[in-house]
């Protein structure tokens, strides 16, 4: 049970709801701060004085004072003009994340939400009615509007959502009234501030940014057993992984990836085959495994502190202070934090990319590695592995036009009044893109190397090694003649963004 209010949420939290439909509950700490923060909008929506968000119109529409009558109507307003999102939808897992996270955001109490929105969040969640997102509409500040604004409508009976558990393939795609009525949930009504306080943020950059963060620690895993095996079958030298070596310029990130390929490689009979070869030494995608994929290590572990940040803050505008019963405006809600460490994140991603791409190459070319050519049973009558390459070399060219900065850029908006942009969800969602693309790369690589391997026998790899080899064959059996490489490099990518390569490191790493 992950209960709002009660202790900081993780990234593990995040994915624990947005995939695996984990409960959320609303503490009863947080239930008092969310009452005291109410009372301080309500007695400004009482009140005469112009209050941003209270009792105004929005954006450009600031300086318009809005009828106590009419306050009601202006909650519904904002949400049906908001909603302007245009493009593909959100993944259910995205728009879950969103779900928690602006729940998670509200529930601290400086929004000046009742309970009662944070819970209507929390029962969609609960009851597994996922709003429809357009994933294309926000410049990432003043917050993801128009991508909550199409969350927010589902809560008052309008919009549209998936009803279905996060992995039901059969989830039925309904008007937001029939989702809620489907669900056994009643429309909420919105009351000053609410509307505002909904859209304000920047879950939408967050919940792509965070998923993305995850997925790419278990490709980072994944990564680092392919390349341990790769170096293995490519009668590579395992001396640059040496703690003494790697000591000398001790970035966390490549002692940990040095540790693991020892690990793996550990009692490798392959490595013990070519020890007094004479060979000088191995291409950089073998030799500086350790400082590409260490780097990345450190990269991943810079973006996730940046998030659990971003994930545990507030981002709302304007802010409701009850022990000094102020309400104040400032900027809480621009996601450039979010799009920093997303464009950070891929990048970083991309290099893990690049660096298998060229391990395939050498894999695949005879001139190179003395296997067969392609990796191929019968070269010339069969292609074997030829394509993997020319697929690897596509999706990491991808990665490389995927990776420009969206943080970078900005158009100004609303006049001229919010006049820098971050682009958080354009980051974001290159992000989710990139650590895609790479999670084929790296499952190309594993094919190649596995059957690599089996070309190498008697000789054996390392213990590690081997039980990756194991897991590599119960998903992708080993082929008979030519196949098709598409289907086998799908599952196996599946299984490199699954929790499964960080299993494997744990126990290699404890055996």
């Amino acid at each position: 049970m992950i209960e709002l209010g009660a202790r900081s949420l993780t990234l593990a939290d995040v994915v624990a709801v947005a995939r695996d439909g984990a409960p959320v509950t609303l503490a009863a700490g947080a239930r008092r701060s969310m009452v005291a923060a109410r009372a301080v909008i309500e007695r400004v929506a009482a009140g005469t004085a112009a209050v941003y968000g209270v009792n105004t119109g929005f954006g450009v529409l600031k300086d318009q004072v809005i009828a106590p009558e009419q306050i009601r109507q202006l909650q519904l307003n904002l949400l049906r003009s908001h909603a302007a999102g245009v493009g593909r939808f959100a993944s259910r897992d995205v728009s879950r994340a969103m779900l928690l996270l602006r729940a998670a955001s509200l529930a601290r109490g400086h929004s000046g939400c009742r309970p009662e929105v944070v819970e209507s969040l929390i029962a969609l969640l609960v009851n597994d009615v996922t709003p429809i997102v357009p994933l294309q509409g926000s410049v990432g500040a003043s917050g993801d509007l128009a991508p909550l604004a199409h969350l927010a409508l589902v809560l008052v009976g309008e919009g549209e959502a998936w009803l279905g558990a996060p992995d039901d393939a059969a989830a039925k795609r309904l008007p937001g009234a029939l989702a809620l009525r489907g669900a056994g949930l009643q429309p909420i009504t919105l009351e000053a501030k609410e509307g505002l306080a909904l859209i304000n943020g920047t879950q939408l950059s967050t919940a792509l940014a965070a998923l993305a963060c995850v997925d790419a620690r278990r490709l980072w895993e994944a990564a680092v057993a392919a390349a341990a095996l790769s170096t293995e079958v490519l009668l590579g030298s395992f001396q640059p992984a040496r703690a003494e070596v790697q000591a000398l310029r001790p970035y966390p990130g490549a002692l940990e990836t040095a540790r693991r390929m020892r690990a793996y490689a550990e009692d490798s009979a392959l490595v013990a085959s070519h020890a007094d070869c004479g060979r000088v030494q191995d291409a950089y995608s073998l030799r500086c495994a350790p400082q590409v994929l260490g780097a990345a290590w450190d990269a991943i572990g810079h973006v996730e502190s940046q998030l659990v940040v971003e994930i545990n803050g507030v981002n709302d505008n304007p802010l409701v202070f009850p022990s000094s019963d102020e309400v104040i405006s400032a900027g809480l809600f621009h996601a450039q934090p979010v799009a920093l460490v997303a464009d950070y994140l891929k990048i970083a991603v991309a290099e893990i990319a690049s660096l298998a791409e060229r391990r395939i190459d050498r894999l695949t070319d005879a001139r190179v590695s003395g296997l067969p050519a392609v990796l191929a049973g019968e070269p010339g009558l069969e292609s074997g592995y030829m394509l993997a390459q020319y697929t690897a070399a596509a999706l990491v060219s991808e990665n490389k036009t995927l990776c420009h900065p969206a943080s970078v850029d900005s158009i100004p908006t609303g006049a001229g009044i919010e006049d820098h942009v971050s682009m958080a969800p354009i980051a974001g969602r290159h992000a989710l893109r990139v650590v895609e693309n790479a999670a084929h790369v790296v499952a190309l690589e594993l094919m190649c190397a596995a059957r690599a391997l089996e070309f190498r026998r008697p000789l054996r790899a390392g213990l590690g090694s081997e039980r990756l080899y194991g897991m590599v064959r119960r998903v992708v059996p080993t082929p008979e003649g030519d196949r098709p490489l598409s289907e086998p490099c799908q599952a196996l990518s599946r299984w490199v963004l699954s929790r499964e390569p960080v299993r494997l490191a744990e126990e290699v790493l404890a055996s």
